[in-house]
């Protein structure tokens, strides 16, 4: 089939997204499809479709979910329909340039399950012209690099949604570069202006899929094997084994926490089996990101993980000040950890800026 390339104004991308939006909530995958294809059958550019159709009501998704608007099986339900209309988009006459670029691996750091700005990226490299080998969701770091070994890659897309996979992309970041791949990182998790990417060493850093196409294009020199391996300056923080002894001791500290809580609130012996397993989940996440935040040195990553938490309790009718207690259990079981500290009590800082404290429960998120 041949089309012509047309120019999308904005009014018609907000009707494709409308569409395609009303499709994936509505669980109605040969619906998304055909909003898709159609456009790209009227002459839509794919990468058009990809990135500023496709991408943006994903978006909308995530945003729907943070705010109790759809639930978490919607949100699984509309983002494995947006995964299958980029199957479907990829096998479509407008997306099958011939190959005349290098070679890209694009992988999800270890851990790593959303998918979906991997796949994008893959599929936007693949309309430029690049040989790609999509790995997708939670590659092991060791099975990377054996299939760099095999395929000889000229660098390696690594994203990351989740800040708590962090220390993960570190130990893949360090390991393709001491095979001599260079290392683009992009995703949500490496910060909005990628300073997590820079902290762990990456060779390149992109905020999307065009601006990581265009930096591929560039060129991204290779390590210098002769080097030897890289020393990150931004990371001598560790030295003081605050976050090894956190991490090691999480299960010890979501069981102080939530003894804490059932000895000062007596509420919580109300609690059914499931929101006392809510209860721990949340303290749990708690503990995750103050360790990543630990790994980073970073006050704002721990900071934003309790202002974005706040915001999805006070959206399930859960009140925000109940995670102030979590919080000051939590300090005191790590009063001699300075830097734990210190990030606790910022997060508490910025918390009873936001919350008033007064009548404090510990809730159970929905």
């Amino acid at each position: 089939m041949t089309t012509t390339t047309t120019t999308v104004d904005a009014t018609g991308l907000d009707t494709l997204r409308g569409d395609l939006w009303a499709a994936v909530t509505g669980r109605d995958e040969f619906r998304a499809a055909d909003v898709v294809l159609r456009a790209l059958d009227a002459g839509t550019p794919a990468e058009t479709v990809l990135l500023d159709v496709i991408a943006p009501v994903q978006s909308r998704v995530g945003r729907a979910w943070q705010a109790d608007r759809l639930t978490v099986a919607q949100e699984h339900a509309a983002t494995a329909i947006a995964e299958r209309v980029v199957a479907a988009l990829a096998h479509h006459s407008a997306h099958r340039p011939e190959p005349y670029g290098g070679r890209i691996t694009v992988a999800c750091v270890d851990q790593e399950w959303h998918v979906l700005p991997a796949r994008l990226l893959a599929e936007v490299l693949t309309l430029r012209g690049w040989k790609v080998d999509f790995l997708g969701a939670q590659v092991p770091t060791p099975h990377l690099v054996a299939h760099l070994h095999s395929t000889g890659a000229d660098a390696v897309a690594l994203s990351s949604s989740i800040a708590t996979r962090l220390p993960t992309a570190h130990t893949a970041i360090t390991a393709c570069q001491a095979v001599g791949v260079p290392v683009l990182a992009g995703g949500a998790a490496f910060g909005v202006d990628g300073r997590y990417a820079r902290l762990l060493g990456a060779d390149a850093w992109a905020p999307d899929a065009r601006a990581a196409a265009r930096r591929l294009a560039d060129g991204i020199p290779a390590p210098d094997l002769a080097a030897g391996r890289r020393e990150t300056d931004g990371l001598a923080h560790l030295a003081d084994q605050e976050y090894t002894l956190v991490v090691r001791s999480r299960a010890r500290l979501v069981g102080a926490v939530l003894a804490y809580l059932e000895k000062n609130f007596p509420a919580m012996a109300e609690y059914s089996a499931p929101q006392r397993e809510r209860t721990a989940e949340d303290i749990a996440h708690i503990v995750e990101f103050l360790g990543v935040a630990l790994y980073t040195d970073s006050d704002d990553l721990f900071t934003d993980f309790v202002r974005w938490t706040a915001a999805v309790l006070t959206a399930r009718k859960v009140p925000a000040r109940s995670l102030r207690p979590a919080l000051d259990a939590l300090g005191v079981e790590l009063k001699d950890f300075p830097r734990a500290t210190r990030m606790l009590d910022r997060a508490c800082g910025h918390l009873d800026e936001a919350v008033p404290t007064t009548d404090q429960h510990p809730g159970a998120s929905a």
